[in-house]
């Protein structure tokens, strides 16, 4: 009995490693399932976006727990989902990190990004597009995730232009109104300048290091660092 308590334990953390990819996913699909379906989810759209939303800070309670249940300097987790850019000898894999770090903001946007959810209910009860404004949230909740999660700059980078995005969906939901058309339009082209700054900074990291990890670009850096001052 002892010795299966302690595999079961042993092996807890690692599952919940596995499941990272659920946190941003779960959202994702519930974004995908409400844009698809159109009007044919009108009527459940809305509970739908709050399922979704409700599974992923569920899952990210549980990464909490795997978490907590480590030792100090090992919980980190980390996930390869699959090789996402290879040219010449350049290689980039789409993957997944949870630090303690990310661990707040995962919890955070998750749990409030669910609060709103929830009062988005009662909110936009009277709004026949409803079900829009959920997939839209999802969709935000799912982009602010891989902003927080991914495990190098280009997937950050596809998390901030998802970010930006739905921003101008969200703020010009109600385009009729010259307000919110004129404040989404605002939103847009601030988040363009930011766009280009994140880019160039891109660029420079791989024709610099080589590399758009954080593990392979905080490596290099601290070696050119340690070469400077010897």
């Amino acid at each position: 009995m002892t010795t299966t308590t302690t595999t079961a334990a042993a092996l807890a953390p690692a599952v919940a490693g596995s499941a990272l990819w659920l946190i941003p996913a779960l959202p994702l699909f519930g974004a995908a399932v409400l844009l698809l379906l159109g009007r044919r989810a009108d009527g459940w759209g809305h509970l739908l976006g709050c399922a979704t939303a409700l599974a992923s800070f569920a899952v990210a309670v549980w990464q909490l727990v795997a978490m907590t249940g480590r030792d100090a300097g090992d919980r980190a987790a980390g996930q390869t989902l699959f090789e996402w850019v290879s040219v010449g000898e350049f290689q980039l894999d789409f993957g997944l990190r949870l630090d303690e770090l990310s661990m707040v903001f995962v919890l955070l946007v998750t749990g409030v990004g669910l609060l709103i959810h929830v009062y988005s209910i009662g909110y936009m009860a009277a709004d026949p597009a409803r079900r829009k404004f959920f997939a839209y949230l999802n969709l935000f909740l799912a982009a602010m995730l891989l902003l927080v999660l991914a495990d190098n700059f280009l997937g950050l980078y596809l998390g901030w232009e998802g970010v930006g995005l739905v921003s101008y969906l969200l703020i010009g939901f109600w385009q009729h109104k010259p307000s919110a058309a004129t404040a989404a339009k605002k939103a847009f082209v601030v988040n363009r300048v930011g766009d280009i700054g994140l880019g160039v900074a891109l660029m420079v990291m791989v024709t610099q290091l080589g590399t758009l990890s954080y593990e392979g670009v905080f490596s290099a850096i601290g070696g050119r660092g340690r070469g400077r001052r010897i």
